[in-house]
């Protein structure tokens, strides 16, 4: 399996400045384990162009900020490659830096800190499972079992038709709908093991499920019901008084 050169020299560069600053040892684990690795799927020589339309989204994208500052869009930028691609391989990283004029390996930082960036292949539908703190107390463990059982694949994995991929993750901001999972770009909230299992079913039949929760409540409304707020607001005036 060969590096990419132009992958190489630019970690070695980047090292070599974070060792002035934190040692040889955070070096190391940023060379080892951060660097990008060649494959017959994802490597520098993969073809990857921008679509017209999509570099219309873009011009509009780096117009949203001051001259001389195209690096500011490089996280928008590298979601729309995501979306066009279904992931991120480098040589979309490196036509992003390309476009927004600035180092490769600039791209490649914010591509492998943001966990929103897919750097392998993913199923047409990828399902993110909450299990942090908020969820587990709510049975996300029960959720995850559920869709490893339907799927037939463990966290990780993507089914052999390319349809699901199953990711565990941390807190997706929706704790008071808890248990809930991420779904593309849709959040499926309060479920059960039989609400996923009927999403799954709603999925594999080409149909879009409702998002939010499977509870009937709306929102993050209390789940018995609301305690305050239960008529419209007054008129103008409501509780002034009369010789004011």
């Amino acid at each position: 399996m060969k590096l990419s050169y132009e992958c190489f020299k630019d970690t070695i560069m980047s090292c070599l400045e974070v060792t002035e600053n934190f040692g040889p040892i955070f070096t190391c684990f940023l060379f080892l384990f951060l660097k990008h690795r060649d494959s017959p799927e994802n490597n520098p020589d993969t073809p990857f162009e921008f679509t017209p339309e999509n570099q219309k989204r873009i011009e509009a994208i780096i117009n949203n900020y001051p001259g001389g500052h195209k690096s500011a869009a490089v996280m928008a930028v590298l979601d729309l490659a995501q979306r066009q691609h279904g992931w991120l391989p480098i040589s979309a990283m490196n036509k992003v830096a390309e476009i927004l004029e600035m180092p490769s390996m600039r791209v490649y930082e914010v591509a492998t800190f943001y966990t929103m960036y897919n750097r392998k292949p993913v199923g047409k539908y990828h399902i993110q499972v909450c299990t942090t703190t908020p969820c587990m107390l709510r049975d996300s463990d029960s959720i995850l079992e559920a869709i490893k059982k339907k799927l037939g694949i463990k966290v990780g994995g993507t089914t052999p038709d390319k349809l699901f991929t199953l990711t565990e993750v941390e807190c997706l901001g929706a704790c008071v709908n808890a248990p809930m999972v991420q779904i593309n770009d849709n959040y499926y909230e309060d479920l059960t093991p039989k609400d996923i299992e009927d999403i799954i079913d709603e999925l594999k039949a080409g149909k879009v499920p409702k998002p939010g929760p499977r509870s009937g409540r709306f929102s993050c409304e209390p789940a018995g019901g609301l305690t305050s707020l239960t008529e419209p607001p007054k008129g103008p005036g409501f509780g002034v008084r009369a010789d004011l």
